[in-house]
């Protein structure tokens, strides 16, 4: 097992807390993971592995995310839409605080584009 510095686990937090630019920019949830990852993914495996687990995850979520749009137009939509919000607020607080352990997180529900 590779010992993981400080700096890959602090590029790991910042891959995950990269994810919080959608609240700020369209799809800032998937561009901030995405700069961050093809920036340091060479770096270091530990960082290409956080980096991937969170793209997967962000686009996912935007998939999940149109679905329960549609489905808000049958007023089911609307309770879905805001458990994904929660979810993805909650797991990615959680993943952070897993890459400043030195830990890589797999998040729930999320469809593995990238391998």
């Amino acid at each position: 097992m590779e010992t993981i510095t400080r700096q890959e686990r602090d590029m790991g937090v910042l891959v995950h807390c990269a994810s919080f630019a959608g609240y700020l920019i369209p799809f800032g949830n998937v561009l901030g993971p995405l700069i961050v990852y093809l920036m340091k993914r060479e770096d270091s495996s530990f960082i290409e592995a956080c980096g991937k687990n969170c793209l997967n995850f962000q686009i996912s979520m935007l998939i999940y995310f149109a679905i329960s749009a549609v489905l808000a137009f049958v007023l089911v939509g609307f309770v879905l839409l805001g458990l994904l919000g929660l979810l993805n607020l909650i797991v990615t607080v959680i993943a952070a605080i897993k890459a400043s352990e030195g830990k890589v997180f797999h998040y729930p529900l999320a469809i593995r584009f990238l391998r």
